[in-house]
């Protein structure tokens, strides 16, 4: 079995981070990875994954990882879990009524423009009002305990103390600079609004924590104060705007579901700093993700040809370096996923190969 180092290379999506090294490499299985990009990211998810349903992936997920606008779909999805109602096939029966509704019902309001202007003029924080939007309208008072223990669900946000991946889940939160704090029980609203703190208007999240609550040990540098008591959150898309992470080092067969947007051209940009640096930024960011998103279609097609070449030695970790078989799924290519992606028809994933999606408003993106 080989360990991460032998799976991520100059080529990877992904970052080796010191704990990488004791890690094995990706084992068989599947996760799905839902990007950022705000509410035409969660309702595109939507869509993604009711297609997913309806070709019975979606109960033979091990692991859903999120980041921003993906974090309130994965967070919704993961909360009603166990009523879904999943038939003989693996297709939830429940799935429109018990994700999409909610999903839409949130897409009809603008929770954010609310969140500035009563964080502004009223007590309290911009965070602090988005969470409770979440409460009122997703989860209520539920927390990471209220996951299901399978598939697990990863929401992503990024530590800006640390400047590494900080990541909830129902059996632990944790940075690897920081440290892990086991069976956390934060409301999945705040997690929520953590993934999705878009900066600078919705950003910082903070998180008072108790330095006792950290397992000892198990930060590698910054395991002490401030970084164990008051934690620095924004959005995930910061650190990993397509929630790659958690999947890419952990199954050799990955599923991703973009839905952020493209950047535009602008023929006449504003002159004055504050929007000036506000798009260069995005033009730097767009950059980012455009590699990202590159280096996974790339590894894509490797291990694409390979299946083709009918050499299974080379579909495995050790004997093709980053290579990974999975699906990526634009926003551009909805209309038709073949152009984009072929699923193993090998293993637990064998099935039919997607077709059109055929799930009108749900797919269609939204902006938001």
């Amino acid at each position: 079995m080989s360990d991460q180092s032998s799976t991520i290379d100059s080529t990877s999506p992904v970052r080796v981070i010191p704990s990488d090294a004791s890690q094995p490499g990706p084992q068989p299985g599947g996760g799905l990875c839902l990007s950022g990009g705000g509410y035409r990211a969660m309702v595109f998810h939507a869509g993604v994954l009711w297609r997913l349903n309806q070709a019975g992936y979606v109960r033979k997920l091990d692991r859903i990882s999120s980041v921003s606008g993906g974090s309130i779909t994965a967070g919704v999805l993961g909360l009603r879990w166990q009523r879904l109602a999943f038939d003989a096939n693996g297709v939830a029966q429940a799935y429109e009524s018990e994700v999409v509704a909610p999903v839409r019902e949130l897409a009809s309001r603008t929770i954010d423009a609310k969140a500035v202007i009563g964080g502004v003029l009223l007590p309290g924080s911009v965070a602090d009002r988005v969470a409770d939007a979440y409460r009122k309208y997703l989860f209520g008072s539920a927390t990471l305990q209220d996951l299901p223990d399978a598939p697990r669900f990863v929401i992503n946000a990024t530590n800006v103390q640390s400047g590494a991946l900080w990541r909830f889940a129902k059996p632990y939160m944790a940075d690897y600079r920081v440290g892990i704090v086991q069976n956390p029980r934060i409301e999945l609203a705040i997690a929520v609004g953590a993934s999705s703190a878009f900066p600078p208007v919705l950003s910082p999240v903070e998180l008072e924590l108790d330095e006792g609550a950290f397992a000892p040990g198990s930060g590698t540098d910054l395991q002490r104060e401030p970084y164990t008591t008051n934690v620095v959150l924004t959005d995930g898309g910061v650190y990993d705007n397509l929630g790659l992470e958690t999947v890419w080092k952990n199954y050799q067969t990955v599923f991703v579901s973009d839905g952020g947007g493209k950047t535009e051209a602008e023929p006449e940009p504003a002159g004055d700093w504050a929007q000036h640096s506000l798009r260069v930024l995005n033009l730097i960011d767009n950059q980012v993700r455009s590699l990202r998103k590159r280096q996974v279609i790339d590894s894509f097609k490797a291990g694409a040809a390979a299946m083709k070449a009918n050499n299974p030695k080379a579909l495995t970790p050790r004997a093709h370096g980053s290579g990974r078989i999975g699906v990526f799924a634009p926003t551009s290519a909805i209309t038709d996923w073949r152009t984009h992606s072929r699923l193993p028809t090998h293993g637990p994933w064998r099935s039919r190969r997607f077709r059109r999606a055929s799930n009108g408003s749900s797919v269609r993106s939204r902006s938001g």
